[in-house]
């Protein structure tokens, strides 16, 4: 009889033949979903390239109707078939071309030829629109408002917004928002001024002129705020000093605006007037430092006021 042997491979060698077919099979597969990879890319790609064009008439369409901004929003209702990630690939690279500018997420602005070489709009134009769009209450207020009311030395190097809640400063290129919180904004002292784009609202001479007292150390202290009044003096009208102003304002800005219009710049017309419209309020003056957080013994005193001058006051002409 004669016997049939059959080989059989060792364990290792089994391990080693299953170890190549993996791998064979783990490279088809990289293999694969490299190509998918390419096709989604490709395919995203021309997502985008059609979208840069249909965007890019879009935008200039708006333009033509003198539109300045728009957001991401408008611009999925508009363009259903094209995905999000495309359209937001697309403003991004309208936004390095000059063409549009995000100050705000899903907030863009249009940036017409005649700003493309700044490569971003006035505030003026953009921030009437801009806080609709976050949905918030605001006027154009301290320096930027003491500017457009006559006050043309203290032009700012930033943009002042006053609202009602904590809003992030906006910074882009030489563009620079900065909001100042405020828990009431009086509406009744408000003036809405007309821009290129519809309408801003801007605080009235006599509320600018305390809001530079009342945050002046956002703006560079006491000396600052005191040239800003000397400047906006003219502005102001006494008739407009009334209760509805004063009553919203702290007693100690009361006190130092007062001293400053009285003393430091001679306006006594405006400074009776606020005086006696305190007195009517029943106002209670107490003792206050002209400079506020700085020491406040051996200094002379403002008995009208109650002011104590424990800072020297030096007008920038």
């Amino acid at each position: 009889m004669t016997s049939c042997l059959v080989w059989l491979p060792s364990p290792l060698e089994v391990a080693a033949e299953f170890q190549g077919f993996l791998e064979g099979l783990m490279s088809k597969l990289f293999t694969l979903l490299s190509f998918f990879d390419i096709f989604m890319e490709n395919l995203l790609m021309m997502d985008t390239s059609r979208s840069n064009n249909y965007l890019l008439n879009w935008i200039e369409k708006k333009q033509s109707w003198g539109k300045y901004v728009f957001c991401l929003q408008e611009v999925k209702t508009d363009f259903p078939d094209i995905s999000e990630q495309a359209l937001v690939l697309s403003l991004s690279r309208l936004s390095s071309k000059g063409r549009v500018l995000s100050v705000y997420k899903g907030f863009y602005l249009i940036i017409p030829p005649e700003y493309a070489s700044r490569g971003l709009l006035p505030p003026m134009i953009f921030i009437d629109s801009l806080m609709n769009f976050v949905d918030k209450p605001y006027y154009v207020g301290l320096l930027s408002a003491a500017a457009l009311h006559g006050a043309s030395h203290q032009q700012p190097q930033e943009f002042f917004v006053v609202t009602n809640a904590k809003q992030f400063t906006t910074q882009r290129k030489g563009l620079k928002i900065r909001y100042i919180t405020k828990k009431i904004i009086p509406e009744d002292l408000l003036e809405k001024r007309k821009t290129e784009s519809g309408y801003v609202f801007v605080s009235n001479p006599e509320l600018t002129a305390a809001d530079v007292v009342y945050y002046n150390n956002r703006i560079g202290g006491i000396n600052r705020a005191a040239s800003v009044l000397n400047e906006l003096a003219d502005a102001m009208n006494p008739r407009r000093i009334s209760g509805g102003l004063i009553n919203t304002l702290t007693i100690p800005t009361i006190q130092r605006l007062g001293y400053l219009l009285d003393v430091v710049l001679e306006q006594k017309i405006l400074a009776d007037k606020l005086f006696s419209e305190s007195l009517k309020l029943k106002k209670e003056f107490f003792r206050q430092p002209l400079k506020a957080g700085q020491v406040r013994k051996g200094f002379p005193k403002n008995d009208r006021w109650k002011i104590i001058i424990n800072t020297d006051i030096e007008i920038d002409e």
